[in-house]
């Protein structure tokens, strides 16, 4: 199975040792990545400093571990996409374009707790608890 993951599920293994870090490290699937995603990241760095307790050191340690967990895609490869993903995304959520875009080019869903997702229909969007449910089945 491969998952194009949201940043908010990054964002949430990043903040604790979470059901999403978990799922990032056990879960049998090919997680992608979207270059997108690092700059959502370093835009709220000092935030999910200030919320984890960890030094800047600390965050980067565990963002490349689940970095080394995951495949990270270039933006060439989803370009051809980027025009469908637009019709599907951009009247919604203009920033989760990109994640359509990828999860279009790869043959992917996405993994995500974004309600946005949520109001397409091209794309197959998985929640926490539905990952939860599959691991756990």
């Amino acid at each position: 199975m491969r998952i194009i993951v949201d940043t908010n599920r990054i964002i949430a293994a990043l903040i604790s040792n979470s059901v999403s870090r978990q799922i990032l490290f056990h879960y049998p699937a090919e997680f992608i990545l979207i270059p997108y995603t690092e700059q959502e990241i370093e835009e709220h760095k000092e935030e999910l400093i200030e919320k984890t307790k960890n030094t800047e050191a600390e965050l980067y340690k565990i963002l490349i571990q689940i970095q080394e967990r995951c495949t990270m895609i270039n933006d060439t490869i989803t370009q051809e996409h980027m025009a469908q993903a637009k019709a599907i995304m951009d009247h919604i959520d203009p920033d989760d374009t990109p994640f359509i875009a990828a999860a279009l080019a790869t043959n992917a869903s996405i993994w995500s707790e974004d309600k946005h997702f949520e109001q397409q229909t091209t794309v197959k969007i998985y929640k926490t608890k539905d990952l939860l449910n599959l691991l756990n089945s």
